[in-house]
């Protein structure tokens, strides 16, 4: 009777732990924090290097760079998306790094807040460019790689001008990673994280 018990609650808790999302955080969670500013408001990312590392990595290297800052979004769907992170602003940008390969994933749906990786019709083209859901788009689950997910701001995202392009589009003000940010934006992104997990 007793070993029936132990192995039904080993049975739950192993249950619970294969239900969460596997998060690998660095030794600063804020490591895996990133601070988008728009022109209405902060839009805080979670980044999930548990499913795309390599995109996560080169996130991280162009935002400490200061590339994203003042990228236009130049394609904003309505009830899709939001899609920036291209120098030229025209869709066919990106840094100056090589590609980068798929990182597709099965644990993990687009949905409204999930920040994916843009590329081509070539699945190992991704680079700097990003696109951030309005609503969920399962047709592209499983097709391109997400690389993070929206955990405060979408007000900020809804807001951003719709066009392919807009006219006068608007920008990227300043992204940075949260841990490179100054204390009171540290704060706020620790207790967003907290709350979040």
């Amino acid at each position: 009777m007793m070993l029936t018990r132990y192995v039904a609650v080993a049975a739950v808790l192993l249950a619970i732990t294969f239900s969460l999302p596997r998060m690998s955080f660095a030794a600063d969670p804020l490591e895996n924090v990133v601070l988008l500013d728009l022109k209405d408001g902060r839009v805080t990312i979670l980044l999930r290097p548990d499913l795309a590392p390599k995109q996560v990595e080169r996130v991280k290297k162009l935002t400490r760079e200061g590339f994203y800052n003042g990228i236009v979004f130049h394609r904003v769907i309505p009830g899709f998306m939001a899609q920036t992170g291209d120098p030229t602003g025209t869709g066919t940008g990106g840094s100056k790094y090589p590609n980068l390969p798929a990182e597709f994933t099965n644990e993990a749906r687009f949905e409204r807040g999930t920040v994916g990786a843009a590329r081509s019709s070539d699945p190992n083209s991704a680079n700097s460019q990003f696109f951030i859901d309005f609503a969920p788009a399962t047709f592209l689950d499983g097709q391109y790689t997400i690389w993070g997910q929206v955990i405060d701001g979408m007000d900020a995202v809804d807001k951003i001008k719709p066009g392919e392009p807009p006219s006068n589009p608007d920008k990227i003000v300043k992204m940075q990673v949260a841990a490179d940010a100054d204390q009171a934006s540290k704060e706020v992104a620790t207790k967003l994280l907290n709350k979040h997990q």
